[in-house]
């Protein structure tokens, strides 16, 4: 269990950020935390809803899923990329301190094309 809670590192235009994926509970979410290398964190976070799936004992660790066919795991390098790219598109970014929050649903549309 140890290995999948290690800060993984990713380079964004230059900018170094270390990731890791947790769930939570008492409410039982996914979480996504990055942080800026010497910065701050940005927590994206996956709560379940009608037609949104977290792991419950069904989904294995770091997947999130929509009832119309999206998923993500959170544990692969290129499903964070697709997530942190489209948090930038839509003018989220880590901040330089302190600790922002958001909702990872509206991420994992646009970076599972929803629109299908």
């Amino acid at each position: 269990m140890g290995r999948k809670r290690r800060l993984r590192r990713t380079v964004i235009d230059g900018d170094v950020r270390l990731w890791s994926v947790h769930h939570r509970h008492p409410d039982c979410r996914e979480v996504l935390t990055v942080h800026r290398e010497g910065g701050g964190t940005l927590r994206i976070v996956f709560r379940p809803g009608p037609g949104r799936f977290v792991p419950d004992g069904f989904l294995h660790s770091g997947q999130v899923a929509d009832d119309r066919g999206g998923a993500l795991n959170l544990h692969l390098p290129g499903a964070v990329r697709q997530l942190l790219d489209e948090a930038r598109a839509q003018g989220l970014e880590v901040p330089d301190r302190g600790t922002a929050e958001a909702d990872g649903w509206p991420l994992f549309d646009a970076a599972t094309g929803a629109d299908r």
